[in-house]
């Protein structure tokens, strides 16, 4: 999610992107196969993944999740952020619904405030151990989940 984001919106744009997961390995490479699904423009060498901390959450805007469960796995911990804790779908939902031309501030109280429940058929599987096909479609979906969210915060 990350990589594909940053490859939409590059430094300069205003919004920055950080990832971490809620389990698995810390300081480790993208998996392989997820990296070969990946666009050529897409720079994976320099990615190392790391473990989520409470901090990491509180510095944010907004944390987007793949899956539902992840999301409440934060929101078993934080309850509190419930508005700046949502999954892909969820913000694509609110950012669909709210319209274009508001500013990234609306924008992001707009999802805060709209962003509908979260429905475990929405979410992103992830892809690891489950082959080529699995990584393609992750990144399709992601990507075009992106494609809807993205510019609407790239506006001031």
């Amino acid at each position: 999610m990350e990589l594909l984001a940053r490859c939409a919106l590059p430094e300069g744009a205003g919004v920055s992107f950080a990832s971490a997961g809620i389990h698995g390995f810390v300081d480790q490479p993208i998996d392989e196969v997820v990296a070969a699904a990946l666009p050529r423009n897409v720079d994976a060498s320099s990615f190392r993944s790391r473990t989520l901390t409470r901090d990491l959450v509180a510095g944010a805007n907004l944390v987007l999740t793949a899956e539902v469960a992840h999301r409440r796995f934060i929101l078993d911990d934080q309850p509190i952020l419930f508005r700046k804790v949502v999954t892909l779908a969820q913000a694509a939902g609110a950012v669909r619904r709210a319209g274009p031309g508001l500013s990234r501030a609306d924008v992001l109280a707009r999802i805060a405030s709209a962003r509908g429940h979260a429905h475990p058929a929405d979410d992103v599987p992830d892809p690891y151990g489950r082959g080529p096909e699995a990584a393609a479609e992750m990144v399709r979906r992601v990507h075009d989940l992106l494609d809807e969210i993205l510019p609407a915060l790239e506006r001031e």
